[in-house]
């Protein structure tokens, strides 16, 4: 299983849950490419990519209202998520 972390984590974000996504995202390059939309987000404290699990996970650390903001960075970089309830 491959494990993808982004080392980009923002302490003055105050942080109330773990938000998750299944993406389509698949590989290494595909993190490359959402990189710095999510990396733009102040309203994310932290987040990180399991691109080697089946729903290709994206787990955020951030507020709720963070969601919209999330998912339009992944569709802008050409890739679709869907919260994880």
């Amino acid at each position: 299983m491959i494990k993808m972390c982004i080392p980009i984590t923002r302490e003055e974000v105050p942080v109330s849950n773990t938000i998750r996504f299944k993406t389509s995202m698949k590989c290494a390059g595909c993190v490359e490419a959402v990189t710095p939309g999510l990396n733009a987000l102040k309203e994310v404290a932290s987040w990180k990519v399991d691109v080697g699990g089946a729903e290709k996970t994206l787990s955020v650390e951030a507020e709720e209202t963070a969601i919209p903001k999330v998912v339009a960075a992944l569709e802008k970089a050409g890739f679709k998520a869907e919260r994880i309830l």
